[in-house]
């Protein structure tokens, strides 16, 4: 039976549609309040939910938000209910990945078709990922019997890079692209004023420079090294020859490359929408995200704070202003150019809702 949570703070609302959908033949799961609706989220894995905006405890954008960081339940169709009709709700509930609308009052038929609406598109969408799971495992098959990329980085010539050089600049034409063993590495751009932008961070295992090479094209960032690196230079040469010597590589390999687009694209979105403390605990959780070791319950960093401000687009003034904000509300210990994480949930509050 196909299952369904509601999340709604009204008591005779949240009884009405439970009922009506249950005369549906959904199975279906109700908590009056946000923190109690992830929960249950996590726990059930619906097929669906149905979320109020407007709630105590956790507003249904946070809702939302906290689901989407969570992989089992990131891609869970999503329905906002809401008495506001205004444009600048139905933005903000789309650029955070809400599937679709209901403004009350709306009538039973209205709330019916669009759960059936939505439910029929995921499945489409599963269907399409089971697709692309099963042209992913051939893919691994085609890279294991003709060399993968990860074999040639791993059987290259490991390089010591220090901090604060660059592997490549904005405008160069690509020679080689590269694999990272070990460091941190920060991917740049300059705009019209001249001033950075950093718009990714990668860590072992990722590769940089492998998007010049196969768009022919120069580099569109400057990858500098944020801490000691080791890199294996891989040559522009044996790279193409893998990658464009097999037609479904080529494509499934173009695939994986695209997945970070998501990502990039809520970044500028909170750019344009979220406030500079939302912005900075967003950034120390996506530093956290990216580079906490497996198993460790604790997380710290050591960047300057001109980097960080360059992640959360603001000027360094403003963030160490929410830096020593989130260090008197005891949520980061900071000694020079390390921050401490002291209370994740607190910064991810934030994060979501503001406070």
């Amino acid at each position: 039976m196909i299952k369904i949570l509601l999340i709604e703070d009204n008591l005779e609302m949240r009884e009405n549609i439970a009922e009506i959908l249950e005369l549906s033949d959904y199975n279906v799961f109700t908590a009056e309040n946000g923190k109690i609706g992830v929960e249950i989220a996590k726990q059930e894995l619906p097929d669906l939910i149905v979320c109020d905006i407007m709630m105590p405890e956790l507003d249904g954008y946070g809702v939302l938000k906290l689901l989407s960081r969570i992989p089992t339940t990131s891609s869970i169709p999503f329905i906002f209910l809401t008495a506001k009709s205004e444009k600048t709700d139905f933005r903000k509930g789309m650029t955070l990945g809400a599937d679709d609308y209901l403004t009350k009052p709306f009538d039973d038929l209205d709330l019916i078709e669009t759960v059936e609406l939505r439910l029929k598109k995921s499945q489409v969408w599963k269907r399409q990922a089971e697709n692309n799971g099963s042209k992913l495992d051939n893919f691994h098959k085609e890279i294991s019997s003709i060399r993968s990329l990860a074999e040639i980085a791993q059987n290259g010539e490991v390089i010591p890079i220090p901090k604060k050089n660059r592997l490549f600049m904005e405008g160069q034409y690509p020679h080689e692209v590269y694999f990272v063993k070990s460091g941190k590495i920060k991917l740049s751009k300059l705009n019209m004023d001249g001033k950075e932008y950093i718009i990714d961070l990668l860590g072992a295992g990722d590769f940089a420079g492998h998007l010049a090479v196969m768009e022919e094209e120069k580099h569109t960032e400057t990858a500098i090294v944020l801490e000691d690196a080791e890199v294996v230079r891989i040559p522009r040469s044996s790279f193409v020859s893998l990658v464009h010597g097999n037609r479904e590589l080529t494509a499934q390999f173009i695939k994986l490359l695209s997945d970070n687009i998501k990502e990039k694209e809520e970044r500028l979105l909170q750019l344009a929408y979220s406030s500079v403390r939302q912005r900075v605990a967003d950034a120390l959780l996506l530093l956290r995200d990216k580079y906490q070791e497996e198993g460790s319950n604790e997380f710290s960093m050591n960047i300057s704070r001109d980097d960080l401000a360059n992640i959360v687009g603001t000027a360094t003034e403003s963030l160490i202003r929410s830096l020593s904000e989130l260090k008197t509300e005891g949520i980061l210990r900071i000694k020079g150019s390390k921050i401490q994480i002291l209370l994740p949930e607190k910064l991810e509050r934030i994060a979501t809702k503001g406070f």
